[in-house]
């Protein structure tokens, strides 16, 4: 590994050569992670990096950065629409349930009244919906996150941990269609990074 300094964005940047050290025999590269100091560099590099077309890649941050969301480019959460199903089946599942058990399994005519009511019935389905519709969206942010995941590459880099300190790092995958190798490396390279380093599965 081979370092200079660049001083494109005011910060120095230990670079990684493109004929990087081989990886231990079997083991496989999973990205490139990029360290960097302040929220606002890593925020431009949120924005080049997205307008670069990649798409597997993320940012770690010690605190919720406003605006990074919008510079990753991500749209907005599709949990809701989980919720919204499961809110359906529970309130259609309350309905069915309290008519069958009132009309089919154990009628019980009181003072001419319907056997089933929708009115009647609104507070257990209401309930149901509540139920089911929180299940939906833990189900959903759990598909959507690919969880649960007990092992992820960064959680054995060392240096990752100080990502819940004062540092911020981007990481992007060798599995995005964009990555190539030396093309990767330079734009990390060129985006003010104080480290850059190959991440290994």
């Amino acid at each position: 590994m081979g370092e200079r300094t660049d001083t494109r964005h005011g910060a120095e940047c230990r670079e990684v050569e493109a004929t990087m050290t081989p990886l231990p025999s079997g083991s496989k590269t999973h990205g490139l992670m990029a360290e960097f100091t302040t929220p606002a560099a890593t925020l431009r590099a949120a924005e080049t990096i997205r307008d670069a077309g990649y798409r597997k890649w993320d940012v770690f941050t010690p605190y919720p950065v406003r605006g990074m969301g919008k510079a990753m480019g991500l749209r907005s959460s599709r949990v809701g629409w989980f919720a919204l199903a499961g809110g359906l089946v529970g309130y259609a599942g309350g309905m069915l349930m309290i008519c069958y058990m009132n009309s089919l399994d154990y009628p019980l005519p009181v003072g001419g009244k319907p056997l089933f009511s929708s009115f009647s019935a609104f507070p257990t389905a209401y309930e149901l919906a509540i139920l089911f519709g929180a299940f939906g969206a833990l189900s959903g942010m759990l598909l959507l996150n690919r969880l649960p995941r007990l092992n992820h590459p960064l959680l054995k880099h060392p240096h990752f941990a100080l990502a819940a300190h004062d540092r911020f790092f981007v990481v992007i995958e060798t599995e995005d269609a964009q990555y190539r190798e030396p093309d990767t490396l330079r734009l990390l390279q060129s985006l003010g990074c104080v480290r850059l380093e190959l991440i290994d599965e």
